[in-house]
């Protein structure tokens, strides 16, 4: 009796394990992300979609640009020098972030780069 329950514990903590690393491992449409602000929050996600726009300020460490996925549009805040141009495809890993939430919505949803690959 006492060996099936341990099994049991042990099956259940593997299950829960495969199911957190799931999460984070997630790779959510953007629009997910729009709906579910506080489900990716300070979480690691990755993205796929086309660059729509891209801008920076000279002097400033910070660049951002647009992707697009078909199901929505996020900004993606970079510090790296390789800025994508617009019309290119890409995938951005990276931490979802918001600058404040008000009324329950998210302003200023971003996603902080972490990663960067252009498809080709």
């Amino acid at each position: 009796m006492k060996s099936a329950a341990s099994r049991f514990l042990a099956l259940a903590a593997l299950a829960l394990m495969v199911q957190g690393c799931a999460l984070s491992l997630r790779n959510p449409d953007i629009a997910d992300l729009q709906r579910h602000p506080g489900r990716y929050t300070d979480r690691t996600v990755s993205v796929s979609g086309v660059v729509t726009s891209s801008w920076g300020v000279p002097l400033v460490p910070f660049r951002f640009y647009k992707v697009d996925d078909g199901t929505g549009e996020v900004t993606v805040l970079s510090q790296s020098s390789r800025m994508p141009a617009k019309g290119e495809r890409v995938r951005v890993k990276g931490k979802v972030q918001d600058v404040a939430v008000l009324g329950g919505r998210a302003v200023g949803l971003h996603i902080r780069e972490e990663g960067l690959h252009v498809k080709r």
